[in-house]
């Protein structure tokens, strides 16, 4: 056993891109930080977490996750855990709802079983838990939109939730990002390096508001959320407060890449749905996960993801450091300093 469960935190998922700046950020805010990860994660971005503080969890076999969180944990538990576990593309959508809702189901049971609950659990959902919010007036998504997933993804994050809410012994706040973007992060770099290569590729031809989150402000926005009880048992859109639209998208990139030339492509949807539906068959039967596939085309779809942060905004005192402009011009920097390594 280790010290006591006073500013301890456990970061579950912590090999993902977004648990690496969990776990940053909490040594920075003077938590005894454990990192949780599964056998194959990668440890890349663990480097400031001892050897003794990263942990191997099985969530596939609950017996066993009880004797790990067991052997591991300080005496009492972590007083914070901020889950952060969860797939957003899967080569078999059934792994969506293991991995986004079994594991955490089992995780929370293991720590009952222990009688090790924290303080404070934050999890990490996402702006999918409530589907699709398309109208013609564009109107944000807030907290009194009604969870309508239209995904296996945005089912399983609410399927989660939903479990979450019913727990009486769990002090939660539940997180919904949007899209997440900065440093290591893949699926936007997918776009950055498409744009770095003179193309912009975009679906559909109605207008589409996005909305993003650079990874440091949404870090930032948990463990502000963490330190206040008005956020307690209270999920939250987690956003920088406007939207863009492609064209923005694609011009703030291609200045940050120092690009003049870029050719937009614009693909309709139908096109758009039949190579999601080859992608994913293919993933099928190369045994490989694939970022295309007809959970995202749907939202790819979608063509408002304009949303509300009101309620962060007066509870914790939200707010977004870096807008787009800003956050690109960081992933970009990082982006181009790895491709100077090849």
């Amino acid at each position: 056993m280790a010290e006591d469960k006073a500013k301890t935190l456990l970061v579950v998922g912590a090999g993902g891109f977004i648990g690496g700046f969990i776990c940053a950020e909490g040594k920075r805010r003077g938590y005894d930080t454990y990192a949780g990860v599964r056998q194959s994660t990668s440890r890349r971005y663990l480097g400031e977490i001892a050897p003794d503080h990263i942990i191997n969890f099985d969530y596939d076999d609950p017996d066993k996750l009880q004797q790990q969180l067991a052997e591991n944990a300080p005496h009492g538990g972590w007083d914070t855990i901020i889950y952060n576990l969860g797939a957003t593309k899967c080569r078999n959508f059934a792994d969506f709802n293991k991995i986004n809702y079994v594991y955490l189901r089992n995780f929370v049971d293991a720590l009952y079983s222990e009688n090790i609950e924290p303080r404070r659990f934050l999890f990490m959902s996402s702006l999918s838990a409530l589907g699709n919010a398309d109208d013609p007036a564009y109107t944000p998504i807030d907290s009194r939109t009604i969870p309508n997933p239209n995904t296996r993804y945005g089912l399983s994050k609410i399927k989660a939730e939903t479990f979450l809410e019913m727990q009486q012994q769990l002090l939660w706040t539940i997180f919904r990002p949007t899209g997440v973007y900065g440093p290591h992060e893949k699926d936007y770099l997918m776009m950055i390096k498409c744009i770095d290569n003179h193309f912009d590729f975009g679906v559909g031809f109605k207008t589409q508001m996005l909305t993003f989150i650079y990874v440091d402000d949404l870090v930032n926005a948990m463990f502000d959320a963490l330190a206040t009880d008005r956020t307690i048992r209270r999920k939250y859109i987690i956003s920088e407060p406007r939207a863009y639209t492609q064209t923005e998208f694609r011009s703030i990139v291609a200045k940050a890449l120092g690009k003049k030339a870029v050719i937009p492509v614009k693909l309709p949807l139908w096109a758009a749905y039949i190579a999601s539906v080859i992608a994913e068959k293919w993933s099928a039967i190369s045994l490989k996960t694939s970022t295309l596939n007809r959970d995202k085309f749907k939202i790819m779809k979608q063509r408002n993801w304009r949303c509300s942060v009101e309620d962060a905004q007066r509870d914790f005192g939200f707010h977004a450091d870096f807008d787009l402009e800003r956050g690109i011009a960081e992933t970009v920097k990082a982006y181009l300093e790895e491709k100077a390594k090849k």
